[in-house]
């Protein structure tokens, strides 16, 4: 029987940075295949939207109960389960058959990268209790996050154009049995024998609440949004929602305290990490889309293309962090989002203008806004509550950020899909309206990046004069998405920054919550 090697700190450090690296490479990695999916699976714009829907659906809504798996039955086991469903469900990604096949496949990844964040977060908390020494653990911890996201959109832009899109799925089997290996051998199991008891109709309630609310946003296209059942979903999402804030009120230890909820500060530290989050990290998936759809550039050219964003992303929590000590929290949350709403503003008009270069320019606005607000966001939420509810309040934000991402492309797809089709119209109105029975397949076509697809609607000598009437339907889609994405932003920065002048509460701790990290 072989003997555990005795792990060191740095070592546990690492690994589980590396599990949470994955994860956000994972994450953010697909956004520049999808018009590939699409055109490799035959889908439409609905179908795309639910590859990154369903994972982050199952993500969010599972990231609370994860929690208190990790807490009740070890952190490393959790680790090594969250890898095993990851490593399975990577491999259904890659052999999928269909949209819908990819889509389950997602979910079920989704459930496996909760398990993995809430567990390693609580390892590497478990595992640094000096102050001095957890600051740093959590500042290379960040760094290993700023790392994936800046690569990701490159990586996936080659994996894509030279060994193809089902790749990215299947290199996280090698990727994934590493890891557990180092698992294994570098995170020592742990437990927290005072984690709450789980709640399973309060997950039950928020996991059906996003799943009423994102199901409405992205079908409605398809079926109208005067349609009865888009209705019944986006209330049913809103009233379950309020069952789930019902069911957290009658909890002795519920998975989100309430009444945090009093205090002005703490609304306004998670209100920015919601606008951060729908403002600037959905443009990681979005953005790629008008790289290729609108200037047609390849999978690997849209990749490079968002390195603007990308750097400044990675540049700025430094220039943050050195900004700290002169600006107050409250001011510098509100010149991110300002930052944010600006440089999506700008690639609005840098759409209409058409060209790289202005576009180049305004992400890397975007960028740095989000650079600004990625470390701070998650810091200024931890500063409003007491140290022993730091993992409630880890879990909470997680959980607002990934059901941010998860609402803004559901919502962003909404206006992009909505208003090309209408353009779409119109523009095949004004040629005598003869192809106007096929405005929502072409559309919808189009917008998931399949313009071959769309034009074998039509026939041969319709296709030259659609062709550029579709492109541009598509780029006045985009640019309403941004231009709304870019007003939230700077209505964000103004109640954000109103709400987080309030001084920091002081919270009585009688009342024992789930712990997250």
């Amino acid at each position: 029987m072989s003997v555990k090697p005795k792990a060191s700190q740095r070592l546990t450090l690492l690994t589980a940075s590396a599990v949470c690296s994955l994860i956000v490479l994972d994450t953010n990695i697909v956004a520049v295949t999808l018009p590939s999916i699409a055109r490799d699976l035959g889908a439409n714009f609905a179908d795309i939207e639910w590859v990154v829907s369903a994972y982050m659906l199952a993500f969010a809504a599972l990231l609370l109960p994860a929690g208190s798996l990790a807490d009740r039955f070890g952190r490393q086991k959790t680790l090594m389960w969250g890898l095993g469903i990851f490593i399975l469900a990577s491999l259904g990604c890659g052999a999928a058959p269909n949209a819908l096949f990819l889509d389950i496949a997602r979910a079920i990844k989704g459930v496996g990268a909760a398990l993995l964040l809430t567990s390693a977060l609580a390892s590497i908390g478990h595992t640094f209790h000096d102050e001095a020494e957890r600051a740093k653990a959590w500042a290379f911890w960040g760094g290993c996050m700023g790392v994936a996201m800046t690569a990701a959109p490159t990586l996936g832009g080659l994996i894509t154009e030279y060994v193809g899109w089902r790749w990215i799925f299947y290199l996280n089997l090698p990727v994934g049995l590493f890891l557990m290996y180092m698992v294994w051998r570098a995170v020592p199991e742990s437990r927290d024998a005072q984690a709450a008891r789980l709640d399973p109709w309060g997950s039950l309630a928020f996991s059906a609440s996003l799943l009423c609310l994102i199901w409405g946003l992205i079908e409605a296209n398809r079926i109208g949004w005067a349609n009865p059942v888009t209705y019944a979903r986006l209330i049913g999402g809103a009233l379950l929602l309020g069952l789930f804030v019902v069911i957290e009120r009658l909890q002795q230890r519920p998975m989100i305290d309430l009444q945090l909820f009093r205090y002005p500060r703490f609304i306004g530290a998670l209100l920015g990490m919601f606008a951060y989050a729908a403002c600037a990290q959905v443009m990681m998936t979005m953005l790629p889309f008008y790289l290729q759809n609108g200037l047609g550039f390849t999978a690997i050219s849209a990749g490079l293309g968002m390195l603007p964003f990308a750097i400044t992303l990675l540049i700025f929590p430094r220039i943050g962090a050195r900004l700290t000590g002169r600006i107050t929290p409250a001011n510098l949350m509100a010149i991110g989002l300002t930052l944010v709403g600006c440089g999506n503003l700008l690639s609005a008009w840098a759409v209409n203008s058409g060209g790289y270069l202005p576009f180049a320019l305004a992400i890397a606005v975007t960028g740095a806004g989000a650079g600004l607000l990625n470390g701070d966001t998650q810091k200024n939420i931890m500063a409003c509550v007491p140290r022993e509810r730091t993992g409630m309040a880890s879990g909470m934000s997680t959980t607002m950020r990934f059901s941010a991402v998860m609402l803004g492309v559901g919502i962003y797809g909404a206006l992009l899909s909505g208003h090309s089709e209408q353009l779409l119209h119109d523009s095949l109105s004004a040629q005598g309206g003869q192809w106007l029975e096929h405005t929502q397949a072409l559309a919808s076509r189009v917008v998931a990046g399949d313009m071959p697809a769309a034009l074998e609607l039509l026939p041969q000598d319709a296709r030259p004069v659609v062709e550029p009437l579709a492109r541009h339907a598509f780029v006045g889609g985009f640019s309403l998405l941004l231009w709304v994405a870019g007003l939230a932003g700077l209505v964000a920065a103004l109640v954000v920054g109103t709400l987080m002048r309030h001084p920091i509460p002081a919270i009585n701790t009688h009342r024992s919550t789930t712990s997250v990290a």
